[in-house]
This record gives structure tokens, sequence and C-alpha cells, in this order.
């Protein structure tokens, strides 16, 4: 004869310790090794402007993250899931230091405990709820987040960001239905100019490559390139000065960022900050700050068009390219030595951990 349950003991309920978190995301894009070397870099996943007291939801190498903002202004992330019911995280709200889940009311404090199960208020809580949170910080009007902690490390620089006497400007972010490491390597070829970028700033007629030296770095490498292709836009190529040489510096913080400096007539600088956030394996949300010390006054319009119209260009290229995957062995693509940046780069690659069949 059945009998019929009506008390559950509370050690049904609860468990001693909180079980192991796994650290690959459901449906990862990409191969563990490659996650694994991936999850302990910086990487931005929102607009400071986006990360307010409502939850933001994201995604970074696969892994659904949600950000928002406490007290006392700064942020906090954490993966986005209540270990309750799995509900986003994302599709609640916060309160003081709490973020609290829509399904159930679950609040959870800014170390990732729950501290309050609204059903039953004053017993006890399982252990198995508690958030994984995750490093977060702000910089240069972005939120970078780590999903993995393996010890102190800084995030890529711009420190002429907060300096004073220059203009900042933030253009929207840019989805790129392509791997973060296609575009970064993009980013840092200087021999396209004068075929992809024919319309905006490149010089068919101009198309030679100085040779340039590479230099590595802790961090990765920095490329100091020099040539007479002008950085002014077609419709004031004439400000550029007979026989002036362009100073362009690319300063390459592994795996996914870049900062690119060019040295205008007159003394002007101009940073440019190539962040590539890998969403998956083939998809990326890039971020661009760019900061200036000189046309202070005027209208940022004309440099956010110029900007979208580089991307749109890079982004025609970058989509079509195949395989997908971005090579790490250095003989499955020829070379030649312009490539010296990006034999560099996917050298750099290998060094932190990256398969040769690495795939974003």
């Amino acid at each position: 004869m059945a009998t019929s349950t009506s008390f559950i003991p509370a050690s049904d309920l609860l468990v001693a310790d909180a079980p192991p978190r796994s650290v690959m995301p459901r449906d990862c894009t990409f191969t563990e090794s490659d996650w694994r070397a991936l999850a302990p870099f910086w990487y931005p996943v929102a607009f400071s402007r986006e990360v307010t007291h409502q939850p933001y939801a994201s995604r970074l190498l696969d892994e659904r993250v949600v950000v928002y903002r406490l007290s006392d202004g700064t942020v906090a992330a954490a993966r986005d899931i209540c270990y309750h019911r799995g509900v986003p995280l994302s599709l609640g709200h916060v309160e003081g230091d709490e973020i609290i889940c829509k399904y159930h009311g679950l609040r959870y404090d800014k170390e990732g405990r729950c501290v309050c199960i609204p059903a039953h208020p004053g017993g006890a809580i399982s252990p198995r709820l508690h958030l994984d949170m995750y490093q977060a910080q702000e910089r240069y009007g972005l939120v970078w987040v780590r999903l993995v902690d393996n010890g102190p490390l800084p995030l890529p620089e711009m420190k002429e960001w907060d300096e004073p006497g220059y203009l900042q400007v933030l253009p929207d972010s840019v989805l790129i239905n392509a791997s973060a490491g296609r575009q970064m390597e993009g980013f840092l070829d200087v021999s396209h100019f004068a075929f992809v970028h024919k319309d905006s700033f490149g010089e068919p007629d101009n198309p030679v490559v100085p040779d340039y030296k590479v230099t590595k770095t802790p961090q990765g490498f920095v490329a100091d390139y020099i040539s007479s292709v002008s950085n002014y836009s077609h419709g004031f190529k004439h400000l550029n000065p007979p026989g002036f040489q362009w100073h362009r510096r690319f300063e390459v913080f592994r795996p996914f960022v870049a900062k690119l400096t060019v040295e205008f007539p007159g003394g002007g600088l101009l940073h440019i900050m190539n962040a590539a956030s890998p969403v998956s394996a083939r998809k990326t949300r890039l971020f661009v700050p760019i900061c200036r010390n000189f046309d202070l006054d005027a209208p940022i319009e004309a440099t956010l068009d110029f900007n979208y119209q580089v991307f749109a260009e890079d982004i025609a290229i970058v989509e079509q390219q195949f395989p997908e995957d971005l090579p790490i062995d250095l003989q499955a693509e020829a070379h030649f030595p312009a490539d010296r940046s990006s034999i560099t780069y996917r050298k750099g690659l290998a060094e932190i951990g990256l398969g040769r069949t690495y795939t974003a």
C-alpha cells in the first residue's frame, strides 16, 4: 500500500557543500583546451552606460554573463543563472547590493551568496544557491570581465583615455560574424589599406609596404610602421603635408586587444583601441574606444562616420574569410614580409596555449 509523504527531511533538501561547477559552458563552440586558455583574460562585455541597476545580459566565450551595478557604483558580474530553477538573473532586478531572481525572488549578495528565500524567510539556505561570480571592472567607457581568475592580470593599456587634453569618442559596438582572431589580424594588417580601404583612406597608387620593426612584450608585441600612406579620409587628403611620413604604432595585448597610435602632422595623436570580444568561436562583438589630442572642439559625427565606414570595409572581408578559423600553424597559409605582425601574432596565440586548429 502506497503512503503519502507530507514532510521532506532537510537532509534531502540541503547538501554539505555546493557541487562543483562545470568550467565549460553548455554547447560550447570552442575546444576545451582553447576555452581554458582564453577564459583567464579580460574582455569587454558592455558599455558602462549600458550597465545600471537593471541587470544586463551578455555572452562571452559562449558563457551567459550578467553584469549589474552595486550601491557604491561599482560593477559586479556573474554567471547568468539562478541555481534554484535555472532562470537567468538578467530577468530580475537589483536592490542595493543584492540581485533578485524574477522567478521566486531569491536574493544574492555581492559575494554571490543567497541571503533570502522569500518563501521560507529565516530558513536554512542550501549552499547550492551561490552564484558563480566573475571579476569585473570599468575602463575606457567599457565593462570588462574575466571568467577565470588564475592570478593578477592587468587590463590592456590606453592611459591617454584619462589624460587631460584628450577628446574621448565611443563608437557603437559592432557585431561581426567572424572569429575574434581573424578580426584582430585584419586590424593589424598594413598591406590591405590600398585595396580594402580604397573608398575611405586607402591609396590604390601607394600599395608598397616598407619594412617595419616588431618588438615582443610580456603582453604581446609592438609594431612600428612608418609609411607615406595618409590617415586622412579622402575628403581631407589635402591636409597631408608633402613628404610627411605617418607613424603608426600597434601595441598588442593578447589575445584580442590592440591599441593603434597614429601620429598626425603638427604633433596630433590619435589612439584607437580594437577590443574584440569573442561572443562565441565565430561571433565577435567589437568595441573601439578612441581618443585624440587635436580637433577637440570639432563635431564627433565625422569621426564616427569615418570609423563606421572603415569597420564596414573590414567586416565585408573578414566575414568571408575561409577557413573561418585563424590558423595557428604557420604552414597552413602562405606569408610574405608585410605579414610580420600577423606571424608574430599567431606565434603569440600559440604561446598562451591555443591549439594549432584554433577556432576563435
